[in-house]
C-alpha cells in the first residue's frame, strides 16, 4: 500500500499529515484536529461586513482553520456588493461564475422558474442530499470555499447541515486506510457529460474524492447522488463508499443550522446538505452564495 500511495502523492509537500505514507505527521495532527473541534456551534457576530475588525477576522479565520466552517450574524439587510467585500478582507478573490451565478459571480439560490435553473434541485423547495460544491467542475477550477447567507428564510423547513471533509477523512484513514487509497484514485468518481440550454455539452469530469492541493490542503470533491454518476467498478471502491455512506448518516460532528436572516456560513467547501422547506408567499426563501477557487486560513493557495 505505501508503494501505491507514495505514487498518489507525488510532489506533496513533506510531512504532510494526508498521504498515507507519513503516519506520525497524521497522529499529530489528527490529535490536534480533534482537540480543537467544536462540540457546537456559537456565531461570530459581525457589525459591518464591508469593514471587519481584527477580532472579527480573527475569529473567522481561527475557527476555519479549526473546523473549516464558521457560522456569522450581521445585519439582516445586506448586498451582494458586501458579500464581495467581505470575501475579499478573508482572501477570497477568485469568484467561479458558474452556470447559475447572477453577472456579479453571486447566486441568489431560491426556487426558481426559469428554464435552466428549474433542472436544478438548489432552485426547488425539495431536500438536497450531501455534497461537496463544485463537484463537476474541471480540475483547474476546484471550488475551495463558499459563503452562503441568508436573506429570507422560509415558514418552514430549510435546515442546513454541515460535516468537515477532515473529520470525515480521520474516520475513513482510522477505520481502514485503504478506503483513502481507493478514494484518491483520479478516477474514482466520474460526472457523466450534460447537455446545456445553449446547445453546448458539458464534458463528462472524472477526479478523485480526496485530493491534496499543492500547498497541503486536504480537498474534498462528492455527491451523494445516486443518479448521473459513475464510481469505478472495484470492490475496494464499493466498501470505502459504504463506509462513507454510513459516516454520513451517522458521525456526531454533523453541525445542523437553520439560517434566519442575516445569518451566513463561511466553509472551505465542506460537505452540506439542506432539508426540504415550504414557502408560504410573500415571505419566500433566499440565499446568497458566492463559490471561491481560495481557502480561508492558513493553508492558503498560490
Amino acid at each position: 500500500m505505501a508503494d501505491s500511495a507514495a505514487r498518489i502523492h507525488d510532489n506533496v509537500i513533506p510531512d504532510n499529515p494526508f498521504a498515507l505514507e507519513n503516519d506520525t505527521a497524521y497522529r499529530v495532527w489528527r490529535r490536534q484536529k480533534l482537540a480543537r473541534f467544536p462540540t457546537a456551534p456559537h456565531p461570530v457576530r459581525i457589525q459591518d461586513l464591508n469593514r471587519l475588525t481584527a477580532a472579527e477576522h480573527r475569529a473567522i479565520t481561527d475557527r476555519c482553520v479549526a473546523t473549516n466552517l464558521v457560522i456569522y450574524s450581521c445585519a439582516e439587510s445586506v448586498s451582494k456588493k458586501a458579500l464581495h467585500r467581505f470575501g475579499a478582507q478573508l482572501g477570497l478573490t477568485r469568484l467561479d461564475a458558474n452556470l447559475c451565478a447572477d453577472q456579479n459571480a453571486i447566486s441568489s439560490v431560491e426556487i426558481n422558474r426559469d428554464a435552466l435553473r428549474k433542472r436544478y434541485i438548489p432552485y426547488t423547495d425539495k431536500a438536497l442530499n450531501w455534497h461537496t460544491d463544485g463537484y463537476y467542475n474541471p480540475a483547474g477550477n476546484t471550488i475551495k470555499s463558499f459563503i452562503l447567507h441568508c436573506v429570507r428564510d422560509a415558514v418552514e423547513g430549510g435546515e442546513n447541515a454541515f460535516l468537515d471533509p477532515e473529520i470525515v477523512y480521520i474516520r475513513l484513514r482510522d477505520a481502514n486506510p485503504d478506503h483513502i487509497l481507493a478514494l484518491m484514485q483520479p478516477d474514482v468518481m466520474t460526472i457523466p457529460p450534460n447537455a446545456m440550454e445553449d446547445g453546448k455539452l458539458r464534458p463528462a469530469q472524472s477526479g478523485p474524492v480526496f485530493a491534496i492541493d499543492p500547498n497541503g490542503a486536504l480537498l474534498m470533491r462528492f455527491t451523494a447522488r445516486s443518479k448521473s454518476i459513475v464510481w469505478k467498478d472495484e470492490k475496494r471502491v464499493q466498501r470505502a463508499r459504504e463506509a462513507l455512506h454510513d459516516l454520513l448518516r451517522e458521525s456526531p460532528q454533523v453541525v445542523r443550522y437553520r439560517l434566519p436572516p442575516g445569518h451566513g456560513v463561511v466553509s472551505n467547501n465542506v460537505l452540506h446538505s439542506r432539508s426540504a422547506f415550504r414557502n408560504q408567499p410573500p415571505k419566500t426563501r433566499l440565499l446568497y452564495r458566492a463559490r471561491y477557487y481560495d481557502r480561508v486560513g492558513t493553508r492558503q493557495d498560490g
